[in-house]
């Protein structure tokens, strides 16, 4: 089972429809219907977040990523220590090695929620999104809205040859509009992004990534004009990745001594403040500096296997997130079986309940479709299962044997689980009340 619960979705989606619209077409009414499948799909949704097995250990974390990555032990132990090393929430970027060794490494780096400005920034169309190597990095405190003042260092940064992330407020119209035909040209790699947080807030977190990057943050303030600017007072990073919510600094060039003052300076303003909100996001800020970034490195006997493996790690790594934040359940389809068998749920009229009924039918496809993909029959396999009282009691497709799907390592994640069924649910009535 890799990662995020598509397949699951769809085949949920197509058994929800499926018994829908005969329901429709035999005079019911779709609306009423709908609210029977929502209820019943409310109810599940709470009796898997009741039935949930937190994840709490490092060894549990491993199973789960090496579940993920479709049974790479290696990969999953690697997870697990990612997580370790940098906390649960985090940062874990993954990417090509240069090697044959996969490894992991925690560097200096930071990441906000920002992502880039325009599309056109984007340098792996596939994945959309921007990566910058070696770049420098320009940080203004206030809009851009026109280059004109900008070209000193424009033309300093072209020279160099090294890619250029704009950090500021925002960059707007004209300016925004030059940076991209630039880029579509081949003339700048660059990318834009704008400032995280607000108002004094966001003054912090740049002199945050100021530090960070060895830069410094270019203010009227401080009495340093655009016009001004030389490639010195740019910060530098080893690589930046911008994703549409995303960017994360990773490696920056700042001293590590100045990093660790501002990690105490952040401590003591901490303990000094009295509102949980500051306190809260100075946390957030501290994190973010001192908590660094874990860089997994993919490695491989060729370009084709790497790109394979890495694929293979994003997945892995989104599933054990998915996991760690939801806690796990029973896999292969065993979760949502027994969550039929426990709808109690009512409709207020025939149609609802009709509702309630396609769902309760519809949560049996994942596990027999497992079934029948093994060459199994489906019906035996369920009613078998069901025979069990036990929870966590279900089918084990690869051995042709029963047991406990927990101990034996067969689980999906509650919020893979519950997502598959809300998505398939969403669809599934927007076809049946259209």
């Amino acid at each position: 089972i890799a990662g995020d619960g598509t397949t699951t979705a769809t085949v949920l989606g197509q058994a929800i429809v499926q018994e829908g619209v005969k329901a429709v077409a035999a005079g019911m009414n779709p609306m009423d219907l709908k609210r029977g499948i929502d209820a019943a799909v409310d109810e599940v949704v709470a009796n898997l977040f009741k039935k949930a097995k937190k994840i709490q250990t490092s060894a549990e974390i491993a199973q789960v990523g090496t579940i993920s990555a479709n049974g790479a032990a290696e990969i999953g132990k690697m997870i697990a220590d990612a997580m370790e090393k940098v906390g649960n929430e985090g940062v874990i970027t993954v990417e090509e090695a240069k090697t044959a060794e996969t490894e992991l490494e925690v560097v200096e780096g930071m990441q906000f929620d920002r992502g880039y400005l325009s599309p056109y920034f984007v340098t792996n169309a596939e994945k959309m999104v921007a990566d910058l190597d070696d770049p420098y990095i320009l940080i203004h405190e206030k809009k851009l809205s026109n280059l004109q003042s900008l070209l000193p260092v424009l033309e300093a940064v072209v020279q160099s040859g090294k890619p250029l992330l704009i950090i500021a407020e925002d960059v707007e119209g004209e300016a925004l509009a030059t940076l991209v035909v630039n880029k579509l040209r081949g003339g700048l790699k660059i990318a834009a992004v704008k400032a995280p947080g607000f108002g004094d807030r966001r003054k912090a977190m740049l002199e945050d990534i100021a530090i960070l990057t060895s830069g410094q943050v270019i203010s009227e303030d401080v009495g340093i004009k655009l016009e001004n600017v030389t490639l010195d007072m740019l910060g530098r990073a080893k690589k930046v990745n911008i994703s549409k919510e995303n960017t994360t600094i990773i490696d920056g060039a700042g001293q590590k001594s100045e990093i660790n003052a501002r990690v105490n300076q952040i401590k003591v303003q901490i303990e000094e403040t009295t509102s949980d909100y500051d306190r809260e996001k100075l946390q957030e800020r501290l994190a973010k500096l001192a908590g660094g970034v874990a860089v997994i490195r993919v490695g491989g006997a060729t370009e084709v296997e790497v790109k394979e493996k890495k694929d293979r790690v994003d997945d892995a790594l989104n599933a054990t997130r998915a996991a760690v934040e939801e806690g796990i359940v029973a896999g292969g389809g065993t979760a949502l079986l027994r969550a039929a068998n426990a709808l109690t749920v009512k409709g207020s009229n025939p149609d609802q309940e009709a509702g309630i009924n396609i769902v309760r039918r519809a949560l049996q496809a994942p596990a027999r479709q497992i079934a029948t993909n093994a060459g199994e029959e489906a019906a035996i396999i369920v009613g078998k299962v069901l025979e069990n009282n036990a929870d966590t009691f279900g089918y084990n497709t690869a051995t042709g044997e029963f047991g406990d799907l927990i101990a034996l390592g067969i689980v999906d994640p509650v919020k893979v689980v519950r997502s598959a069924l809300q998505n398939a649910a969403s669809i599934a009535s927007l076809l049946i009340t259209t």
